[in-house]
C-alpha cells in the first residue's frame, strides 16, 4: 500500500477561500471556494505535481485532507 499523503487546508477569511498546502507534495499551493471543490482540484493536481517531481508511479495516490477553520460564536444579548 502507498503512503497516505497529508494535505492541510485552512480557511482564508480575507480571501474567502480554502488554501491547501502539503509537505508531502512538493509545490502544492492551491485554493478553492469550498472544501468539495478543493478536494476535486487536489484529485488532479496531486498526481501532476508528483509526476513532475519524479515520484514513483502507482495507480492510486491516497491523501488525507485535514481542514481547519477558526470561527467565533456570539451569545445572544439579553
Amino acid at each position: 500500500m502507498c503512503k497516505v499523503l497529508f494535505i492541510r487546508a485552512e480557511w482564508d477569511a480575507e480571501a474567502g477561500v480554502w488554501v491547501a498546502r502539503s509537505d508531502d507534495v512538493p509545490g502544492l499551493a492551491t485554493e478553492a471556494e469550498t472544501l468539495e471543490a478543493l478536494s476535486t482540484k487536489l484529485e488532479s493536481l496531486v498526481p501532476e505535481l508528483l509526476d513532475a517531481n519524479g515520484y514513483p508511479d502507482g495507480p492510486d495516490i491516497p491523501f488525507e485532507l485535514l481542514a481547519r477553520k477558526f470561527s467565533v460564536a456570539y451569545r445572544a444579548v439579553h
